[in-house]
């Protein structure tokens, strides 16, 4: 019989990972390069389940949920369930002072108001406590373009009247403007 080396000596052969010119191995990076928003869903995962935020989007639309009003006068701070539950749990809100009793009183919508957003029996306790609510970022409206100040050339403002859109208008005399420019800047 030949001699071979038997697997136990296979065994006892350290692995070892060969180094390149003399520089430690790294692994290999794969994969494409990701976007930042499609990483934060799960990093603020952990941070929202740690205060009980099943879903991080109860704290984002909150406004939607219970509506502007009370978003400016309360804000979710926890949700709690019994252990291995995830129904019936306690609502913990975080409410301004002056609005406490108010907040009080409506407790039962906002309860069913969460539990429409959860769809299903979620939250059956709210619990408030007193504190500073920070006011929901209100959207801002689009601003209009400003009029420009320069007058059109007769020429080009005659046909320009007639259109009845305002927003078409305003683009078309802008356009005639910048070929009114270039025109006279070639004639130059």
């Amino acid at each position: 019989m030949e001699s071979t080396p038997s697997d136990a000596a296979k065994k006892k052969k350290p692995a070892t990972v060969k180094a390149v010119a003399g520089k430690p191995y790294e692994r290999p990076r794969g994969g494409e390069a990701r976007q930042i928003a499609d990483l934060m869903p799960a990093i603020g995962r952990t941070a929202f389940r740690r205060f009980g935020f099943v879903q991080s989007s109860v704290v984002t639309r909150w406004p939607e949920i219970v509506g502007e009003r009370h978003a400016r006068h309360c804000m979710p701070e926890s949700i709690r369930f019994a252990p291995g539950e995830k129904a019936d749990g306690i609502l913990q809100l975080v409410v301004t002072p002056a609005h406490a009793t108010i907040i009080q009183h409506v407790t039962p919508e906002i309860i069913e108001r969460v539990n429409r957003f959860f769809g299903y029996s979620a939250v059956a306790r709210v619990k408030i406590r007193q504190g500073v609510v920070q006011a929901p970022k209100a959207k801002e409206a689009p601003r209009a373009a400003p009029p420009s100040l320069k007058p059109i050339a007769m020429e080009l403002g005659d046909s320009l009247r007639d259109i009845g859109d305002p927003e078409l208008r305003t683009v078309l005399e802008s356009l005639a403007r910048s070929l009114d420019v270039a025109a006279k800047g070639k004639v130059s």
